[in-house]
C-alpha cells in the first residue's frame, strides 16, 4: 500500500517514513504544500498523512483543493497540541482522521491500517483464503499454520490484492501501488511476484484474468 507523507519537519517525516517502510508500505515524502498537492493530485496513493502547517501552501488549502478536484484519497491530518480549531476545520474540509503532535508511532500505524481497511471495505485486519492467513498488522503470512517468508515486494502485492479482494486489479494498478514516485516501475515484474506467491502459497490463491489482471476471491 502506498502512502504520501506531507510534513516539513524533516526528522519527524523520516521517523514516520521509517515506521511505515518497516511495515512494507511504499512511502513518498513532500516537504511543502505545493509539492504535496502536486503528488496527491497526480499519484494514486492509498493514504495521505498531511501536516496542516506546511510552508508554501498550508495543509488545509491543499486538502480543500484535493477534495474540490474530486480526489477521495483518505487523509490523516497532523495538528499541533492546541490546534483544536485546525482539527475541526480539517475534518470539515474532508479529512478522515487526525493526530495531535506529539504522538506515538504505534498509534499512527494503527490509524493508517484502520483507514486503509475502511477505504477498501475490509473490516478485519486478518485476511484468509483457503489455508492462507495474512495478518496486515504485522505482515505475517502462514500457510496451514506454518509461517511463510516473503520478500517485501511479495508482501506488497499480496497485501494490495487482499485489501482489494474480489476486485480485479490490473498489472499497471499493482505497479502504481508498490513502487515509489521516482521508482523504476515495470508492470512485467508483477507477473514474477505473482508466480512466486503461487509457488509459496498455492496455485489457487491468486486468479489470473488473461489480459486484464489478478484477483483474490474470498467471497463465500
Amino acid at each position: 500500500m502506498r502512502v504520501l507523507i506531507a510534513e516539513d519537519e524533516t526528522v519527524l517525516a523520516k521517523q514516520i517514513k521509517g515506521v511505515l517502510t518497516a511495515e512494507n508500505r511504499v512511502v513518498d515524502l513532500a516537504h511543502d504544500g505545493i509539492e504535496a498537492e502536486f503528488l496527491g493530485t497526480t499519484e494514486p496513493y492509498d493514504l495521505i498523512i498531511l501536516d496542516i502547517g506546511l510552508p508554501e501552501r498550508d495543509g488545509l488549502t491543499v486538502l480543500k483543493n484535493w477534495r474540490a478536484a474530486g480526489i477521495d484519497t483518505p487523509v490523516l491530518i497532523l495538528t499541533a497540541r492546541d490546534g483544536w480549531s485546525e482539527r475541526v476545520d480539517g475534518l470539515d474540509a474532508g479529512a478522515d482522521d487526525y493526530l495531535t503532535k506529539p504522538f506515538h508511532m504505534a498509534e499512527l500505524s494503527a490509524r493508517v491500517r484502520a483507514m486503509i481497511r475502511r477505504k477498501t471495505g475490509q473490516a478485519s485486519p486478518v485476511f484468509t483464503k483457503n489455508k492462507v492467513i495474512f495478518d496486515s498488522r504485522n505482515n505475517q503470512v502462514t500457510l496451514d499454520g506454518i509461517p511463510i517468508n516473503l520478500t517485501s515486494q511479495e508482501v506488497a502485492v499480496l497485501s494490495y490484492l487482499f485489501h482489494n479482494a474480489d476486485r480485479l486489479v490490473s498489472r499497471s494498478e499493482l505497479s502504481d501501488h508498490i513502487y515509489q514516485y521516482d521508482g523504476d516501475r515495470d508492470s512485467n515484474t508483477i507477473a514474477v511476484f505473482v508466480n512466486r506467491l503461487r509457488r509459496k502459497l498455492g496455485d489457487d490463491l491468486i486468479e489470473t484474468v488473461r489480459g486484464r489482471g489478478y484477483v483474490i476471491k474470498v467471497t463465500v
